[in-house]
């Protein structure tokens, strides 16, 4: 697989940065209050952090952060399926739903921190 080429301009790496820090960021609060019962912050966040993900995706392309934007937005979309399909789990059986949906906010949150690590590193990250 050929690998993203750097973003030449500081500004806009630098830029580009920040922002999937802030993303990162929201993305985290809402996948901690979804493992922690009593710590629920409004998905609210999290339809922020995908909106600015979109908005500023274009900039990224040809870059390595370019892959984050595109982990990001995966990582919500697969939870927003997971949650989905096991919905019928909370109608039919408390206790299986619950688990269900405990299981998914883990990987969900996994997921953010795998990602935030690599930025960290200013690496690229493997969807």
């Amino acid at each position: 697989m050929n690998e993203p080429q750097m973003v030449h301009d500081n500004k806009v790496e630098n830029e580009l940065y920040t922002v999937s820090t802030v993303s990162y960021v929201l993305h985290l609060i809402v996948a901690v209050g979804a493992v922690l019962p009593g710590f629920q912050p409004s998905v609210l966040l999290l339809v922020l952090a995908v909106i600015i993900d979109m908005v500023m995706s274009k900039k990224a392309q040809g870059s390595w952060q370019e892959s984050h934007f595109r982990y990001r937005f995966r990582s919500v979309i697969l939870a927003a399926i997971a949650y989905a399909l096991t919905l019928p789990l909370w109608f039919l059986f408390v206790v299986p739903g619950w688990i269900a949906w405990f299981i998914v906010s883990l990987w969900f949150l996994y997921r953010i921190v795998k990602g935030w690590s690599a930025l960290s590193g200013r690496r690229a990250i493997e969807a």
